[in-house]
């Protein structure tokens, strides 16, 4: 049997029923297309009040029947006029509840694009619920790492071995050649100008302090920024888009304890272990230019770094170490749980938790320096 509409007016409602096969085999078969048929429902809504569908002589149907009755629904709807489709038989009533529940995209409108004053107006207005949503996130690490140490946290120790081992060991191949090769250009480009005063030797304290107080947590901060932040966000976002951190709420476990804890006790444990490790490394290189650029002699080399290189200097490093471990973890777990459900917000929040890494260590190195320079150290 053809597709078909019979529709009638009663008391200012327009009756829709739907009979026949609607299956797209069919509905292609059929001598009237059913546009012709919504054209002719749409017409007869003039005049109406209510809109009210029927399918019970409808012996089969797919989407090309929901579209039908989805085109003079929402026609009906722009118009203010009620549309009951509770006789709908099976699941076609909530199906198309769930199509009318969804507004179109754009109205088959272009939208203009927002000048530059809008843009500014929106994103100055969009500050308070960020900063609502930053402080509230601080708030559930907070009570998190306080849940870790009275042993109530829902944390588990092989996820913290994990990340352990993810942000220490399979770092040191990215961190021993970014911090040799730094070594080598601070030894490089100093010596061209010590040269001029004769003070070749003055490279070894002049690599091993900048690299111990503040190139070395800086270069490691910036490599973990690009490496490890960017993985944190990436990971927990893609838990996101799979709806798996939803499972763990469902399962009564928080996701802050689950996911978030251990990647800031990680990273801000072995941030300090890598600077001290990258240290090492960046002395190591101007060493090599020093010994075999600047014939300077090595025990001449080491004990010139030593003689200028005080535990202080060290102590300096590793707190500036410290803050970057947290400030990283924190951005990239932030973008993630944050992040939206689907690709593009993933991509979206990996990039923002590495930019937000970044100026976050170098507005902490900035701070840092301010205070220890008021503080004489």
């Amino acid at each position: 049997m053809p597709p078909a509409f019979d529709i009638q007016k009663q008391q200012n409602a327009l009756i829709v029923r739907a009979s026949g096969s609607w299956s797209r085999q069919a509905v292609s078969a059929a001598p009237s297309a059913p546009e012709s048929m919504t054209t002719t429902a749409l017409s007869a809504l003039n005049g109406a009040t209510a809109v009210r569908f029927f399918a019970a002589d409808v012996t089969e149907w797919d989407s090309s029947l929901l579209a039908a009755f989805y085109a003079i629904a929402q026609e009906a709807r722009a118009r203010g006029l009620v549309v009951d489709a509770s006789a709908l038989p099976g699941g076609m009533a909530p199906m198309l509840d769930m199509a009318l529940a969804v507004p179109p995209r754009d109205n088959g409108v272009r939208k203009r694009e927002p000048g530059f004053l809008e843009t500014v107006g929106e994103k100055t207005l969009a500050w308070p619920g960020i900063t609502r949503n930053v402080v509230e996130f601080l708030g559930e690490v907070t009570l998190s790492v306080a849940r870790f140490f009275s042993g109530k946290a829902s944390c588990s120790s092989r996820d913290l071995w994990n990340v352990f081992r993810e942000c220490g060991v399979d770092a040191l191949p990215i961190v021993t050649l970014t911090s040799l090769l730094l070594g080598l250009i601070l030894a490089f480009v100093s010596s061209m100008q010590l040269k001029l005063f004769g003070a070749e030797i003055y490279v070894a304290s002049l690599v091993g302090v900048s690299m111990v107080r503040v190139m070395g947590p800086v270069l490691t901060g910036i490599v973990l920024s690009g490496r490890t932040g960017a993985s944190f966000a990436a990971v927990i976002g893609s838990m996101q888009v799979n709806e798996e951190v939803d499972a763990l709420t469902g399962f009564g476990i928080s996701p802050t304890d689950f996911l978030v804890l251990p990647r800031v006790l990680g990273l801000a444990v072995m941030t300090p272990l890598l600077t001290l490790y990258a240290d090492v490394a960046g002395i190591a290189g101007g060493f090599l230019v020093g010994v075999l650029m600047l014939d300077i002699s090595p025990a001449a080399y080491v004990n010139n770094s030593l003689q200028f290189m005080t535990l202080s200097y060290v102590w300096i490093g590793l707190l500036h170490a410290l803050v970057f471990g947290f400030i990283i973890a924190l951005c990239g777990c932030y973008q993630g749980m944050r992040c939206g459900r689907n690709a593009s917000a993933v991509g979206r929040a990996t990039t923002a938790a590495v930019v937000n890494s970044i100026v976050g260590i170098i507005v902490a190195t900035s701070v840092i320096t301010i205070i220890l320079t008021v503080l004489d150290l």
